[in-house]
């Protein structure tokens, strides 16, 4: 199975059955006794990703709105939509789509679009308010954004605000939910958070980073967009909804570094930084593109906590309570436990929570991984190269710079590792579980796979990984090595190591190919 498959597979699992909170928000049935049918606009956007199929799951029939049916392709729940190609500027696309619409879900968000985001989320929202009511729709749900009175807002949350007060005005019973700050993988928010985190030790910061912030599990949005589906149309007005913690920005900043292991980072507001400097400045420090990150900074200028808790007459809280940021942060770090840390960099990119990965998620989104693959065709069949494979390390050695391993070793062994010295169990077999050297085997598919877990001291966490495919004539030798760095000494690590990995993994390859052509195993089998 190849790493595409088992992350779809692990994904359509995980989200193939309700939880016990989403059963109970079950669709109720239509007059007509047909499962009521939902119009999502927004679908590939990190919230609707994540909300699709918990609406599948709850009974809904799910109709969505798009301008490129091939981004929904990839996710596991594709085939049980309706897919309605069209542009959401066009009014036209959107009258139709309405049709036979109980509720509307308008996640629609422009702000990778540019600076003409809020003309353009003015226009789709406009389109949207008078389908609706043309289309005698029974309700609109909208995400906005949580804000303060009696002040000027930023761009992003006068849009946000605009857009919400054109729903409320359409005449269709809606339901705007604010949110601020939302915590999982993917938010770009928090996608800010984590990598200004763990790059700078020591972060100059806007008078901002001092603001109160009230953040929420996107699990717990999730919550609650499910449940206004089924809200009385009576209600049609806008709710601030937040976790149960109220933060300063930096607070969250250091919460997060404490539960990514890394030391608690300091923190200095400085009069001078603009938040055209400061958007620019993110923009350099972390991988969200700036276009999305000057709004998103602009917007901190305020502080952002829920002025009342009306939601709470409306929609119940989850049954288990809503949940803290620290544990929001450990979900979306795929960690369930503080102390447990993830064993394998497949299982730690498989989505299993609403906080973890799509496939629909923009690049950025994530956390940082170094990989390093190559590949090379051979003449030699599998059964040729896989016994050269299996025989790596230990007396064996690793097929390049013996003297760039040894010192590597030793290295290790200084810093308390376990350097070399312990080899392999046996010269010609392995088994999941077996050391070899400084690595672990996590994962063997005999003929086809050998993937190696580093037990050194790094800044991280590493996996080798060495394989063979099949192909007419030979076969191609595949390795890639992983690394997931730790805070900013991880990052500085990998960098002082590519040159040293240019040597080390080239004569791997190289090597091992070699020998498989030749008929040789390792120098110490001739």
């Amino acid at each position: 199975m190849d790493e595409g498959t088992a992350y779809e597979d692990a994904q359509a699992d995980a989200l193939s059955a309700p939880t016990g909170a989403e059963e109970a928000l079950r669709a109720p049935a239509r007059a007509d006794g047909a499962a009521r049918r939902v119009l999502m606009l927004g679908a590939t956007g990190y919230i609707g990703g994540r909300l699709v199929p918990r609406l599948l799951n709850g009974g809904y029939r799910v109709r969505l709105l798009t301008r490129s049916a091939g981004r929904i392709d990839p996710l596991p729940w594709a085939s049980r939509v309706e897919i309605v190609t069209g542009d959401a500027t066009d009014p036209d696309a959107v009258n139709g789509a309405m049709d036979g619409v109980d509720v509307v879900y308008h996640l629609v968000h422009s702000l990778a679009s540019g600076d003409d985001f809020a003309r353009l989320d003015r226009t789709i929202t406009e389109n949207v308010a008078h389908g609706a009511a043309r289309g005698d729709v029974g309700r609109i749900i909208y995400l906005g954004g949580l804000h303060p009175e009696g002040v000027e807002l930023s761009r992003h949350l006068a849009s946000r605000k605009e857009v919400g007060e054109i729903l409320l005005g359409s005449g269709v019973p809606t339901l705007v939910l604010r949110a601020g700050v939302v915590i999982g993988s993917g938010s770009a928010s928090f996608e800010m958070v984590r990598h200004l985190t763990e790059v700078l030790p020591y972060m100059p910061a806007p008078r901002w980073v001092r603001n109160r912030i009230q953040p929420i599990a996107v699990r717990d949005v999730l919550h609650y967009l499910l449940a206004a589906a089924r809200v009385d149309r009576s209600i049609s007005r806008a709710v601030d909804i937040g976790g149960p913690d109220v933060l300063r920005y930096g607070q969250m900043m250091n919460g997060y570094a404490i539960e990514a292991g890394l030391p608690q980072r300091g923190i200095a507001a400085l009069p001078v930084l603009t938040p055209r400097l400061a958007s620019l400045w993110v923009g350099l420090v972390t991988p969200v593109p700036p276009r999305i990150a000057r709004p998103l900074v602009e917007s901190l200028q305020h502080p952002c906590v829920m002025r009342d808790h009306a939601i709470d007459g409306i929609i119940p809280r989850p049954p288990d309570g809503l949940t803290g940021y620290r544990a929001a942060v450990r979900l979306a770090l795929g960690r369930i436990e503080i102390d447990e840390v993830e064993t394998s960099w497949v299982d730690a990119t498989v989505s299993r929570a609403p906080s973890d990965p799509l496939p629909s998620d923009p690049d950025w989104a994530g956390r940082t991984v170094f990989t390093d693959r190559r590949r090379r065709a051979t003449s030699a069949g599998p059964d040729a190269v896989w016994p050269v494979i299996s025989r790596i390390g230990g007396e064996n050695g690793w097929y390049s710079a013996p003297l760039l391993w040894a010192l590597r070793g030793w290295a290790d062994r200084l810093m308390g590792g376990v350097g070399l010295q312990r080899g392999r169990r046996s010269r010609t077999r392995l088994a999941k579980g077996d050391a070899v050297d400084v690595w672990r085997v996590e994962a063997i598919e005999p003929g086809r796979m050998l993937r190696l877990r580093a037990e050194m001291r790094v800044p991280g966490s590493a996996w080798l990984e060495l394989g063979v495919d099949a192909r007419p004539g030979g076969a191609e030798y595949w390795q890639r090595a992983v690394f997931f760095p730790r805070g900013l000494s991880g990052r500085l690590y990998w960098l002082a190591m590519l040159p040293f990995h240019g040597l080390i993994f080239t004569g791997m390859v190289s090597r091992i190919v070699a020998d498989a052509e030749s008929g040789r195993l390792s120098r110490s089998d001739r």
